[in-house]
């Protein structure tokens, strides 16, 4: 029988801790409506208490907003591709492949997710510089890829539920390996792809630093590198920050709602032992 006392101080804590989680995202959805004057009044103010659309009027007319949404969303959707193959692949050969050095490269793999990114800006950089892929795309995604070892483990983990004897039976049918990979593997670790997808989509569309360092022309910029230009030294439009956030969000939102089956399967379907 449940303690009543216990019962009620754990739904509690849990409401106080989702309060102070949507704090910080319904204060961006209200000052997105407020005057740029009420936004820092003093006591400040939950609600708008004159809403307006001017911020997001004027982040469209003084921005090319809707270039980096298209900038963000090619380079995110790019990204999320190029990690599921990679991931796909690499997590197909080390569960169902025996192969010398299979336990180094995978420790190695499993090694380079406890390197931060940061460590290997500068290496990264001068590469970049020496293949002329400096203000380029390929510069953005590529060079990013090599932190998809946790897409890799990830797969490795549900591709060793997949019985080999399954796979067997497609070799048998004369199906080449490819073929077990896009028939067999595929549509059975579709949930993780789905939560992959959405921690690859999602790391993508909020790097701000990477991009930051590549890309010279504001023609190219990403989302978080436009809405970063409307606060500095000589400009502070935080009306329109909050405006271009709001907005910034709802894709993210839309595509979490659209996967949330996968993306719950993936996280609670993963625990498998070899």
């Amino acid at each position: 029988m449940r303690n009543p006392v216990r019962t009620t101080i754990t739904y509690v804590l849990l409401i106080m801790l989702t309060v102070l989680v949507l704090t910080p995202l319904f204060w961006v959805v209200s000052a997105s409506f407020k005057p740029s004057g009420e936004i820092f009044t003093y006591p400040p103010t939950f609600l708008p208490q004159d809403p307006t659309l001017e911020n997001f009027t004027r982040l469209f007319q003084e921005m090319p907003i809707i270039q980096y949404v298209v900038n963000s969303t090619f380079l995110a959707t790019s990204h999320t591709l190029l990690l599921l193959a990679i991931a796909t692949m690499g997590g197909f050969a080390f569960a169902k492949y025996s192969f010398r050095g299979r336990g180094v490269l995978f420790a190695i793999v499993l090694a380079s997710m406890m390197i931060p990114f940061h460590l290997v800006l500068v290496p990264l950089f001068t590469l970049l510089y020496k293949f002329g892929w400096l203000d380029t795309y390929q510069g953005v995604i590529l060079p990013y890829l090599a932190s998809s070892g946790f897409g890799v483990f990830l797969m490795r983990q549900f591709i060793l539920g997949v019985p080999s004897d399954l796979l067997d039976a497609a070799r048998i049918d004369g199906t080449s390996e490819f073929g077990i990979y896009w028939r067999v593997i595929i549509p059975t670790v579709k949930p993780a792809m789905g939560a992959l997808s959405i921690f690859g989509f999602l790391g993508a569309w909020n790097e701000f630093l990477w991009p930051m360092i590549v890309l010279r022309d504001a023609a190219k910029y990403t989302l978080p590198l436009g809405l970063a230009s409307l606060v500095g030294v000589y400009r502070q439009e935080y009306g329109m920050l909050m405006a271009g956030t709001l907005l910034s969000i709802l894709p993210i939102m839309a595509l979490f709602l659209a996967m949330q089956r996968e993306f719950v399967q993936g996280i609670t379907l993963g625990a498998v032992k070899e």
